[in-house]
């Protein structure tokens, strides 16, 4: 009679780096993998705001999750949202995109959930100040940069111009400092000529930090280069300013000195301050594990929880050695939980190492020719920082298309100025209400 042996079901809460690369290192291991994610796509996260700022299409930063991972014939694909996990019976709760629930049952989990844009406990902010941590946060920004020079184009009121042509982001960060540096470009550049009753180039972009400097976690000597570049091209920066209020007409800020002050403008983009989804508050309290500030998980030396080896807590939801949340973190860690699963399905009794980061480097992209990079002890910066900027995107992107895509945009944007992904389209207009049925009048009696 022939042996049927049931093949270790491996589910992965999460389609972006960590649970990709968890999925790849599975792609041989005798075990039957589910990852789940309430998106059908794995996104390329680092290239957000040049989806926003018009030089990629989305096409180019996002793909389809089954297509990446097509010739993994023991992977599936679940589009679901999870919810909670009872590490008793080993089953992970998710809700279809209908609200049907799910359970689907593990015998490993590996959790890369990745975090959320977090408005520190002023959620209200986000209605009037988005962030940008998924495809569609990119496409609504995208409409409200352009939108903007649109409202401004046919106002007729100098001050509400001069609110629509005002543009504030929240955080000097690598994402505040792309975007603001790409909003200049796109005022300086890409609408230039392009308006008759606007000049685009005399827009302003406000950068505010609660730091004393942009891009903190580069180094004083990389930080100085960005603000000098940031400076050269327009940008206005507010450090040691922190905002305590955002509505639909701007943002008031509060310095050091307790002062506050207000700032009309049409568009606010929020790009400070991370925090874990709630699945991963739910996963904490299912398994008594501890979080941080942000809600990040803590992990053993193997990424594991105490007291429960079968589950493995990945990327930026996870704190261990206070690792920064990048996609390299994010790569490494998903598939040294992705190798584990495999080496324990395969019978090896050797403790695994514990995990080790290796430092790749960080990387900000400012404008044309200009980027900072930060790889160990080099620093580079100008234009010889942004050629590694080229490589080092280069080299994370998914699929030979995108990378082609890429260059071709890249070129086409470095070359001219000019931006080929501008197209945005506009909510519909809400539907007049329906007026109640009644009687029909009747006739007038002759």
């Amino acid at each position: 009679m022939e042996d049927h042996v049931t093949p270790r079901r491996v589910v992965i809460i999460g389609g972006g780096f960590a649970g990709l690369f968890a999925a790849r290192a599975l792609r041989h291991a005798p075990a039957a993998v589910t990852v789940i994610d309430r998106r059908a796509h794995h996104l390329f996260q680092p290239l957000l705001y040049q989806c926003a700022s018009g030089i990629l299409s989305e096409g180019q930063i996002a793909q389809p999750l089954r297509g990446v991972l097509r010739r993994h014939h023991n992977v599936d694909c679940l589009l679901a949202e999870a919810t909670d996990v009872d590490p008793q019976a080993k089953v992970v709760h998710a809700q279809r995109p209908g609200g049907e629930p799910l359970e689907v049952p593990y015998d490993d989990l590996i959790v890369a959930v990745g975090m959320r844009q977090s408005y520190f406990g002023h959620d209200e902010y986000a209605a009037h100040a988005p962030g940008m941590k998924t495809l569609d946060d990119a496409l609504g920004i995208r409409r409200r940069l352009y939108q903007a020079f649109e409202m401004a184009e046919t106002a007729t009121d100098p001050e509400e111009r001069r609110q629509w042509l005002t543009f504030a982001l929240v955080g000097g960060g690598p994402t505040g400092v792309e975007l603001a540096g790409q909003i200049r470009e796109i005022a300086g550049h890409t609408l230039d000529r392009e308006f008759r009753a606007i000049d685009s180039a005399q827009a302003r972009v406000l950068l505010f930090e609660g730091s004393d400097a942009v891009l903190g976690a580069f180094g004083p000597h990389l930080a100085d280069r960005a603000a000098r570049t940031l400076r050269n091209l327009g940008v206005e920066m507010h450090l040691g300013t922190m905002v305590t209020g955002v509505d639909a007409d701007g943002l008031t800020v509060k310095d050091r000195n307790g002062a506050s002050t207000r700032f009309p403008a049409r568009t606010v983009l929020w790009t400070a301050g991370v925090e874990a989804p709630p699945i991963a508050a739910a996963l904490a309290r299912a398994t008594g594990a501890s979080q941080d500030r942000a809600g990040r998980i803590a992990v053993e030396p193997d990424l594991t929880l105490a007291g429960h080896p079968d589950i493995r807590v990945t990327g930026d939801v996870m704190s261990l050695d206070r690792l920064p949340g990048l996609a390299e973190v994010a790569m490494q860690s998903g598939a040294y939980a992705g190798r584990a699963v495999r080496h324990s399905i395969e019978g090896r009794k050797r403790k695994p190492k514990p995990f080790k980061y290796v430092d790749l480097g960080s990387a900000a992209y400012i404008c044309r020719g200009r980027a900072v990079v930060k790889v160990g002890r080099i620093h580079l910066s100008g234009r010889t920082g942004w050629l590694a900027w080229l490589l080092i995107h280069l080299a994370f992107l998914t699929g030979f298309r995108s990378r082609f895509g890429a260059v071709l945009s890249w070129a086409v944007v470095f070359a001219s100025g000019s931006r080929r992904e501008r197209a945005f389209t506009m909510p519909d207009p809400p539907a007049p209400p329906v007026p109640p049925a009644g009687p029909k009048p009747s006739a007038p009696s002759s």
